[in-house]
């Protein structure tokens, strides 16, 4: 059998695929992946760096900091 993964865009659309898929009694589970915590504290570290003047600012028409 196939597995779907499917990424609603809003809780309303989680919410109602939630509830067709209970209507159709279809077994599913629900996993929340948060950051990992050493990611977010090496990007919250490098906005503090930023901040106080560390660093190295890039000049891109692509880039916004």
């Amino acid at each position: 059998m196939e597995t779907l993964i499917v990424q609603p865009k809003t809780k309303e659309q989680l919410t109602v695929l939630k509830a067709v898929i209970k209507a159709l009694k279809i077994d599913f589970k629900s996993e929340e992946r948060p950051y990992d915590p050493e990611f977010v504290e090496k990007i919250l570290q490098g906005r503090e760096d930023i901040k106080n003047g560390k660093g190295v600012k890039i000049d891109s028409p692509f880039l916004s900091v």
